[in-house]
């Protein structure tokens, strides 16, 4: 099928474009020089991206501020968003050492609260003829989701390792795979 609008499909069209392999292979460099710098500099490397991660929320709530003067649609909403926005990048950028211990730790808090929700459901469904293996996932799911919310800090830590060794994987499949990409 021809699309006559734009000419996709047709012979004049050539072939579909592939990504250069250049930006696939300067994102994989990055990823695996990021994965050993966690490894090496845990903290300084999250203090680092919680900064990016401030000036983000920062600029993202800003953002939002001056889309509530321009579209007047969801104003309460816009104005909530704006306000933390603005209010968390300026905490983060003002304490960048407690953030990059705090956030990941509210993160393994959550995930925590997550895996014992669906633990308790999982287990339900298994005791309710859904089979073992669902129960024993939910038992599972509820032990993990435990040892999170006892010790947030040292799945944080863990987070930040299981961070740098996804890193490093993925950044040398995109090394692997920028070599089969054309020039």
């Amino acid at each position: 099928m021809v699309n006559t609008l734009s000419g996709a499909g047709s012979v004049e069209s050539g072939t579909a474009m592939a990504p250069s392999r250049w930006p696939v292979l300067l994102l994989g460099i990055l990823a695996v020089i990021f994965g050993v710098l966690f490894f090496i500099y845990p903290i300084p490397t999250l203090t680092l991206l919680v900064t990016f991660l401030g000036f983000y929320w920062l600029f993202n709530g800003i953002v939002a501020l001056i889309d509530l003067f321009r579209d007047k649609t969801g104003r309460g909403w816009k104005l909530l968003v704006a306000i933390l926005g603005i209010l968390a990048g300026v905490l983060v950028l003002a304490y960048p050492l407690y953030s990059a211990v705090l956030i990941p730790t509210v993160f393994a808090i959550i995930i925590g609260v997550e895996g014992l929700i669906i633990g308790a459901i999982y287990t339900v469904q298994g005791f309710s003829g859904a089979g073992w293996g669902t129960g024993i996932l939910g038992i599972l799911s509820i032990i993990f989701g435990l040892i999170l919310i006892a010790n947030p800090l040292v799945a944080a830590v863990g987070l930040v390792l299981l961070l740098a060794g996804i890193a490093i994987i993925g950044g040398i499949a995109s090394i692997v795979v920028s070599f089969r990409l054309p020039g």
